[in-house]
């Protein structure tokens, strides 16, 4: 299919913006449970891509990188958080109402599946911000009675040199 090459090259670019959004949230959302979860959801994104890559690469296409864009906190600490989640809720449906009816036309069986389980992830990263908006901390599980209550907040970036 002489169309699947741009296909996955716009498919990459986009989800590649998603993934650079959610680093910036990111350095937005503080709270410990709620910061590990778009850890998660930023690590899945990058695997991804990578699978993206990989089918770009094979049919001798290439991939752009792209920087983090700016995102500006709407607010203080908890309600800058609540509208990171909230944006970034609304453009997970957005992507995947976007793309559905493009994958589900796609002739090459491999890549659609590829696509639909990137699709089905992003519905699952739909789903934490939901949670993380109605103030579920238990994200990405449920802690031991030993361990108790999270508590803190975590630093707005992922390295320090």
């Amino acid at each position: 299919m002489t169309d699947l090459l741009p296909l996955l090259e716009e498919f990459h670019r986009e989800k590649l913006a998603m993934m650079l959004q959610h680093l910036a949230g990111a350095q937005l959302v503080g709270q410990y449970d709620a910061n590990n979860t778009y850890q998660y959801i930023i690590n899945r994104e990058e695997t991804q891509l990578t699978w993206v890559a990989k089918a770009i690469e094979e049919l001798s296409g290439t991939v752009t990188d792209a920087a983090v864009p700016p995102r500006a906190a709407n607010g203080k600490a908890a309600a800058a958080a609540l509208a990171v989640f909230d944006e970034d809720l609304h453009e997970a449906q957005r992507f995947v109402d976007r793309w559905r009816p493009r994958v589900d036309e796609m002739i090459n069986a491999r890549h659609a599946k590829m696509l639909r389980v990137i699709l089905g992830e992003t519905l699952e990263q739909k789903r934490f911000f939901e949670q993380a908006l109605a103030g579920r901390q238990d994200l990405l599980g449920r802690r031991g009675a030993q361990v108790g209550p999270s508590h803190g907040e975590v630093l707005p970036s992922r390295w320090i040199e």
